[in-house]
């Protein structure tokens, strides 16, 4: 049955993307997560920056020749200890335990990485302020994370955490094996909202892409399409607050630097 259910999933995946690419542009078919690892974080990474990785845990974005070709010192941080102990051997230089919201930056870290992170944490305006204070005059933060006003977001925030586990890893099993399935709060996470977090904060914006795709409604094409028509209405209603998944890049300004994004 399990094997049945998974074929007829992988049916509707291929029908689904298949329609999505006759009707629209590539730029709203652009997979996030992907973008802003294969892109975003690369064009920020130079030989010699203190890099910190904020919520990857166990899977974080360096690996350890990337990290020794490019001569970065990475320091990990997340709220469970065994998550970091999970890290691939040389993941990190060093790690801390700690909560973001109530973490106090010591302003050492040329670059911040924080993905995938934001929407599980209950205070984002504490988690902002300690990305602020972690930055060096003149770093640089790299956030992707999904919007609070994507339906995915609204149905997390109403199922039960156990029964969206089950549902999760039953319909993705690919998901079971990466970094997914923890709560989330989605907590000002709208596109706006995370901006304002960053202006109060000090934090000047260089870049922001959004993301018009997610995979969770492709399993069954019928809702899918329903979905697309949805995105596509409340887009004209609400604009960039109605993008799936966005990435920010942030720069502390340095005291006599530029206050303006590039």
């Amino acid at each position: 049955m399990t094997s049945l259910m998974h074929r007829f999933i992988a049916l509707n995946q291929r029908l689904s993307w298949g329609i999505d690419r006759l009707l629209l542009p590539d730029r709203m078919r652009l997979d996030g997560s992907k973008d802003f690892k294969a892109t975003i974080i690369p064009d920020l990474l130079r030989p010699g920056l203190r890099v910190y990785d904020l919520g990857g845990g166990s899977n974080p974005y360096l690996d350890e020749d990337t990290r020794n070709a490019m001569g970065l010192s990475v320091v990990g941080l997340d709220i469970s200890a065994a998550e970091l102990a999970a890290a691939p051997p040389g993941a990190y230089d060093r790690t801390i335990a700690a909560d973001l919201c109530t973490f106090r930056g010591l302003g050492d870290a040329d670059l911040v990485i924080c993905q995938a992170t934001l929407e599980h944490v209950p205070d984002t305006a504490g988690a902002i302020r300690a990305i602020a204070e972690t930055l060096a005059p003149g770093g640089m933060a790299a956030l992707f994370l999904p919007s609070r006003n994507a339906i995915f977001a609204r149905l997390n925030l109403l199922l039960p955490e156990g029964l969206k586990r089950r549902l999760l890893f039953a319909l993705f099993p690919q998901k079971a094996l990466g970094h997914d399935g923890f709560k989330a709060y989605y907590d000002r996470c709208p596109p706006a909202d995370l901006e304002k977090l960053a202006r109060d904060n000090g934090l000047v914006l260089v870049e922001r892409r959004l993301y018009w795709v997610s995979s969770y409604f492709s399993i069954l094409t019928p809702v899918f399409l329903l979905w697309r028509l949805w995105q596509g209405l409340f887009r004209l209603v609400a604009g960039d607050q109605a993008a799936e998944t966005f990435a920010l890049v942030l720069r502390k300004p340095t005291a006599s630097g530029p206050t303006g994004g590039r």
